[in-house]
């Protein structure tokens, strides 16, 4: 016992993974029960289904890890609604098992493996194809480990859980909520990275920002859940009209940045520019149907430029496609306004 002792001290210390853990006490286990196989399964109630996560085997019985029989029909689920840990005769005991009578299991000990909050994770088994008495010391040593193992389960499904949090806050930091497009901070980390990359590249890089007109009207007329909705239906448009590894960011409000890499110096970057200008341009113009409003939108004002990433920082660069946008804007209003004169 004092062998055992020491063996499981051991294994619990070094143990980093439930995998870890449980291998070393199924060889524990099975020199405890004197069973041929020792296993740890685990349990899915709506699927109904019982899965053999790890298994140990010796001799002639064998019981096969990643084999799953139905719940129904196991020992495990007959031995738990029994109150059963024990029986040395399956036949007798349980004779209509199919899976039991398969594998060839006349001696059979188990005992639920749950965690601290009391969910059921599986059972923790052994068995044999012969008929054996209950060992001394072995109920006592398997209710140990399965405590052992459920105390494990239970730390791993916590560190998933801070995992998944830790990925939930990573993405609410670097996301905008309304769109799900990067939010400023993401943009600027993104274009420093474009622009060091361009740098070494020897080619430009294209910044756009793009500002849609008439948005104060749109939540002025028919509210601000229209006007997110508005938002949204302009991100999925803007989005189709981007290249492979462009960025379509919220840059705030309703203006929104784009980044892209952009051609070499002697390629014709202003040319690239002023493409992605008019593709962006045009996706932002047409019916839009939206819930409880249809409106006929005549298109954002959009500014591209293509900036030498070795003159210029980020900061510069995203003034630079504001002061063009600004300029797209000023000449929008004086052809509207020119146009309203006329008619007048």
């Amino acid at each position: 016992m004092e062998s055992l002792i020491e063996q499981l001290s051991d294994s619990v210390a070094s143990a980093r993974t439930l995998e870890d853990l449980t291998r070393p006490m199924l060889e524990m286990l099975g020199a405890v029960t004197g069973l041929e196989s020792t296993y740890l399964t685990t349990i899915d109630l709506d699927k109904g289904q019982q899965h053999i996560l790890f298994s140990r085997n010796v001799r002639q019985l064998s019981i096969p890890e990643g084999l799953t029989v139905p719940w129904a029909d196991t020992l495990c689920k007959r031995a738990m609604e029994e109150g059963r840990t024990y029986t040395g005769d399956v036949a007798s005991c349980w004779g209509d098992s199919d899976a039991a009578k398969e594998l060839g299991i006349q001696t059979y000990v188990s005992t639920p493996v749950k965690t601290e909050g009391g969910d059921l994770f599986g059972t923790l088994c052994a068995a044999s194809s012969t008929q054996q008495p209950l060992a001394p010391h072995a109920e006592p040593v398997l209710q140990l480990f399965a405590r052992l193992i459920g105390q494990q389960v239970e730390r791993e499904l916590l560190y998933r859980k801070l995992e998944k949090a830790h990925a939930e806050v990573v993405t609410l930091a670097s996301t905008d909520a309304l769109t799900g497009l990067p939010n400023r901070r993401t943009l600027v980390d993104g274009l420093r990275r474009l622009m060091a990359q361009a740098e070494r590249d020897g080619t430009s890089v294209l910044v756009g920002f793009i500002d849609m007109d008439g948005f104060k009207k749109i939540n002025d007329t028919h509210g601000h859940d229209i006007g997110d909705e508005f938002l949204v239906a302009m991100t999925a448009r803007m989005s189709t009209s981007l290249r492979a590894g462009d960025m379509l960011a919220r840059n705030g409000g309703d203006e929104f940045v784009v980044i892209g890499a952009g051609p070499a110096f002697d390629q014709a970057p202003n040319a690239a520019a002023r493409s992605l200008a008019e593709r962006l341009g045009e996706s932002t113009v047409g019916e839009l149907r939206l819930q409880g409003a249809t409106l006929d939108y005549r298109g954002a004002s959009v500014g591209v430029v293509a900036i030498d990433p070795r003159t210029t920082s980020a900061a510069q660069a995203l003034r630079l496609a504001d002061e063009a946008m600004y300029s797209v804007k000023r000449g929008r209003r004086a052809v509207a306004n020119h146009r309203e004169t006329a008619s007048a």
